[in-house]
């Protein structure tokens, strides 16, 4: 039996592998670090050594930190979140069906859509937020015109989680989700749906029981982009989300407040949150697969 000599390794497979360990230390170190640190006992601070183990800063994490809602900045943004994750995946979706055939104007319409990935986010943010003040205006001009005090008394600002933001999110957000469409469609047979259509399936049937079920790991790809994109948004949102914030933008004030663990609890809690999004991302993708093969086998 002959033995199979292996090869050494050459030099620059070395250097290779040494800065993509350094990559993935510098990329994932400090979410490791704020993950041990925020399970630190009560006399735990923010550097190591760590003196002691317990959920202590966890705990305090529940019961508030100062005048910051962390439960009700949670719930803003996970509802922001899924709004955003719903709308890029039904927009992608029509968009992808839309472009697959020659639309007038259509190159000038993706390269408006996809421009908003170059612009600086701050900028997007301050746009979004000074074009809404103008509607705030125009809102309260009607208003006094039709005669309606009370209603304009009310009025405070059309800029909100689900208004201003929401649209901020989607500048972010829809690009990818288009660009991944596009390539899904692109790589597509019209085949499957020119049969569907021989065998006297609607339009609406073909799409829900043809191209649907094929497409559905990218859609639902598609929706995890959404999710995790709009939950650690910072940049986009800060000018354009009104007199409320988002769990990130709690975060960031808290940097400058906060002088004990119970920050890095809050940041292993948002980073759970987005491993679990992936997780069941992932699972999903997983029984859509398993479920087509089946399907395929009978």
């Amino acid at each position: 039996m002959k033995t199979r000599l292996r090869e050494p390794r050459p030099l620059s497979f070395w250097l290779l592998a040494t800065v993509f360990v350094l990559f993935v230390l510098f990329m994932y170190g400090p979410m490791l670090v704020i993950f041990v640190l925020s399970f630190q006992g009560p006399g735990g601070g923010l550097t190591f050594p760590m003196r002691g183990l317990s959920l202590h800063w966890f705990r305090q994490l529940a019961e508030g930190l100062g005048v910051v809602d962390i439960g009700a900045a949670l719930r803003r943004s996970l509802g922001l979140g899924l709004a955003v994750m719903a709308c890029t995946v039904v927009l992608s979706v029509l968009a992808g069906l839309a472009f697959r055939k020659r639309l007038a104007g259509g190159n000038t319409l993706f390269f408006v859509v996809v421009a908003s990935l170059i612009m600086p986010s701050i900028i997007v943010s301050l746009g979004i937020g000074l074009e809404f003040r103008l509607i705030d205006s125009a809102i309260k001009a009607v208003l006094g015109w039709l005669g309606l005090q009370e209603t304009l008394e009310g009025f405070g600002t059309s800029l909100g989680l689900f208004t201003s933001a929401l649209g901020a999110h989607l500048t972010w957000t829809l690009p990818f989700g288009l660009l991944i469409m596009f390539a899904v469609f692109n790589r597509f047979n019209p085949a499957y749906e020119e049969a569907a259509r021989d065998l006297g399936a609607t339009p609406w049937q073909g799409f829900a029981h043809v191209v649907l079920p094929l497409v559905a790991p990218s859609v639902v790809g598609i929706g995890m982009f959404g999710f995790t994109l709009s939950w650690d948004e910072i940049a986009r949102t800060s000018q354009a989300i009104g007199d409320v914030n988002t769990l990130p933008l709690e975060l960031q004030g808290l940097t400058s407040t906060v002088t004990t663990p119970s920050i890095y609890a809050l940041g292993t809690l948002t980073t759970v949150v987005s491993f679990v999004v992936m997780g069941l991302t992932l699972a999903l993708v997983w029984l859509l697969g398993r479920g087509r093969r089946a399907r395929a086998g009978e």
